[in-house]
């Protein structure tokens, strides 16, 4: 099977080292790609944005299917192009996409289908939004509508903070993503990332994660893309794993096909574990990034064969196979990430990997024949281990090797679990 791999992330690197090791894969080809992802695939030079020139190359270049690894071209309806032009693709329509694309259309989702999430209200100006806020009090969340790069949520502890997110949503902050804001509910418990496949009427479970979202050690400061992630999540038990494909999953996959937006894909659920149970936080339409990075670590199953079975809605013909260790990651970012930091920095040596730890390439580049770092996030350092805390020394005596001065990471991901084992 020839394959082109859509993006240029952590995520992406993950997904083409694992999809590299199928034994059905002709060719792999990624656009843009990175350096990581240029030790398992040929890179190519593609406008990703411009529909019709994915699509002409996959009829120049005879791919036979298309995975999609970030949500922008899914919302932008790539997919729908590719279909149209007769290539199998893994991804959503652009409708269905709007489970990302817009947090509104997933809240009405839920209330249509009774799907336990926090209560809410929508808004396009910001008085109404305020004086709504004022009558609920804080904590309280507020989220700009649509895609702004896992920066657009702000989880307000205070009446004052709250009131200024949503000046900063409607003062243009996330651009057009905030031109209308979800105020909802906030729910206390522990969080979980939950993934499964679907192929518009079906869908098979996959594993849990849990994501570290705020850049400084003891989960403090702002918020990123996240900085680190392990894998499974040990609130996820298997009774809460049934719960949340009876309660959430199955209701939105019956939801959007009865709403004529079949969803094919892969769903990813953030969740709150409240006392009550599961309830959902927010929908994404891709892998998470860096939770991809923890779970293509622990996949034992030809990635391939799944995610081909999710696009032909052949998926009840497939499972998933997972090795029983943990997975844990680390992100070195750059200096002054979520903020301003500086591009180009040279990452002047990275230790050798083995069987149990991977470093996967995000905001790296080649120049001059010189690994060197463009982005926020740059490198996922990831380990193995029989525990949570091992996968954790692992990975950071990985981490501890690599020489690159503009580098940081937090030093305690995976802190929660580590102090239940201990106990």
């Amino acid at each position: 099977m020839r394959v082109l791999l859509i993006g240029s992330g952590g995520r992406e690197h993950a997904l083409a080292w694992k999809l590299a090791q199928s034994p059905r894969l002709g060719a792999l080809y990624a656009a843009p790609g990175n350096p990581g992802i240029a030790e398992h695939a040929q890179l190519v030079v593609l406008d990703t944005a411009d529909n019709e020139a994915v699509l002409a190359f996959c009829k120049a270049e005879t791919i036979d299917f298309v995975v999609i690894g970030p949500e922008a071209p899914l919302v932008a309806g790539l997919a729908d192009r590719l279909r149209q032009g007769g290539i199998a693709v893994f991804g959503p329509s652009a409708a269905a996409a709007q489970l990302e694309g817009s947090k509104g259309f997933t809240k009405d989702i839920c209330a249509r289908y009774d799907i336990p999430t926090g209560a809410y209200q929508r808004f396009t100006s910001a008085e109404p939004a305020k004086a709504y806020i004022r009558r609920e009090g804080a904590p309280i969340v507020i989220k700009a509508d649509g895609l702004a790069a896992g920066k657009g949520v702000t989880v307000a502890m205070t009446l004052d903070e709250a009131l200024d997110a949503v000046d900063s949503c409607f003062a243009g902050a996330f651009g057009d993503a905030g031109a209308e804001v979800v105020v909802e509910a906030y729910l206390d418990g522990e969080e979980a990332s939950f993934f499964c496949l679907c192929d518009g009427t079906s869908a098979l479970a996959l594993a849990s994660a849990q994501d570290h979202k705020r850049v400084g050690d003891g989960d403090t400061g702002p918020n990123t893309g996240g900085m680190g992630a392990y894998s499974p999540a040990p609130v996820m038990t298997p009774d809460m794993v049934e719960r949340t494909m009876r309660e959430i999953i199955e209701p939105t996959i019956r939801g959007m096909a009865e709403s004529g937006h079949p969803f094919t894909g892969v769903l990813f659920a953030g969740l709150m574990i409240t006392a009550k149970g599961p309830e959902l936080i927010e929908y994404n339409v891709r892998f998470g990034d860096p939770e991809c990075q923890v779970l293509m670590m622990r996949l034992k199953s030809d990635l391939l064969t799944l995610l081909h079975a999710a696009a032909t809605g052949t998926l009840s013909s497939v499972d998933a196979e997972w090795r029983d260790e943990v997975a844990l990651t680390v992100v070195m970012a750059s200096k002054g990430y979520p903020g301003a930091y500086e591009k180009d920095t040279p990452i002047d040596s990275l230790p050798p990997e083995d069987a149990n730890t991977k470093i996967f390439h995000a905001g790296t580049a080649q120049k001059d024949g010189k690994l060197v770092a463009t982005g926020g996030r740059v490198l996922n350092v990831t380990a193995m281990g029989s525990s949570v805390s091992a996968a954790q020394q692992q990975a950071y005596a990985v981490l501890d090797r690599v020489v690159w001065d503009n580098g940081f990471s937090r030093r305690d991901i995976g802190w929660q679990a580590v102090a239940r084992e201990r106990n």
